[in-house]
């Protein structure tokens, strides 16, 4: 059975650093339970709780299931491996002893930190892409991750495709699927970011339906992709003028995305990420939408 989540990124909690204040843990658990949602990803660490015990009561009192967390890592600089994985494994141990066994750790490029995909995310070309002995270097250091989290917690590993980071495009994804160990990395299917980075989330379904362990909805909206690549905005930019729009707003065609998420059998979590940006709306009330519009998707 397909269950609905939320993360914090919704309410402006992201790994970048913004500009404006983003709503604490309490009111962003509290406006999730409040507006329909079974679960949440954990957001930045040290957003919510790091002892287990604490988080494991803040999560039960509002019967929120925990079922991942993002963790950024320049995996093309193997010097970076080894502080990615403490990060994985100590954020992967906080899920497990808060109870979260079947949690993901939700792996990602340092997205926001690159300058030349910063600026052109949504409109990468080939020979902005990692060169040959990078992307092995990657692909190794996503696997020792997968493997070394796996092995030491029992939580498993999702890999995130990310506009403004390396891996965007379709054709990037399907490098990283191609060089990384089935059994250990999963992909995580951001249906936003799919669009964004020029591909067909209906077509990625039914291309890595073995691969796609977790999945997160986001809209893409056409018109302000265009105005972006137009007006060369980098990845802030789009996210402020709100390429990522309500559900059901922008291009994504979710009635076909559900029909093939229940062709492949996919049982796990939904999780809906808007990135509503501190200042930019009211998150609460985004989260109401897109909560009522997957109400019409029938699942």
């Amino acid at each position: 059975m397909i269950k609905i989540a939320n993360a914090p990124c919704s309410w402006g909690v992201l790994e970048f650093e913004l500009e404006g204040k983003a709503p604490g843990y309490v009111q962003v658990l509290d406006e999730m339970t409040e507006t329909g949602y079974d679960g949440t990803e954990l957001g930045d660490w040290g957003f919510m709780p790091t002892d287990p015990r604490k988080l494991e009561t803040e999560l039960d009192k509002r019967s929120l299931k925990l079922l991942g967390a993002f963790v950024p890592v320049l995996l093309k600089d193997k010097s970076r491996h080894a502080d990615g994985i403490s990060t994985a494994l100590k954020t992967a141990t906080l899920m497990r002893d808060t109870g979260a066994t079947g949690a993901f750790i939700v792996l990602s490029d340092e997205n926001g930190t690159i300058a030349e995909r910063t600026k052109n995310a949504g409109r990468v070309t080939p020979d902005m892409g990692l060169k040959e002995e990078e992307w092995k270097i990657f692909c190794e250091g996503a696997n020792e991750l997968a493997s070394r989290v796996k092995e030491d917690t029992g939580i498993r590993t999702v890999y995130h495709h990310h506009c403004g980071g390396y891996v965007e495009t379709p054709a990037e994804v399907e490098t990283l699927m191609d060089s990384t160990d089935a059994d250990l990395l999963g992909l995580v299917l951001d249906t936003g970011h799919y669009k964004f980075g020029g591909g067909d989330p209906v077509e990625a379904i039914i291309k890595y339906s073995r691969r796609i362990w977790h999945v997160h909805f986001k809209d893409c909206e056409d018109r302000i992709a265009k105005l972006s690549r137009e007006k060369k905005w980098d990845y802030f930019e789009s996210v402020r003028n709100g390429v990522f729009c309500e559900l059901g707003k922008g291009s994504v065609d979710f009635p076909s995305v559900v029909k093939q998420l229940r062709r492949i059998d996919y049982d796990g979590w939904i999780v809906v990420e808007q990135d509503v940006l501190p200042g930019m709306g009211e998150p609460k009330e985004c989260a109401r939408h897109n909560r009522d519009y997957i109400k019409t998707l029938r699942i």
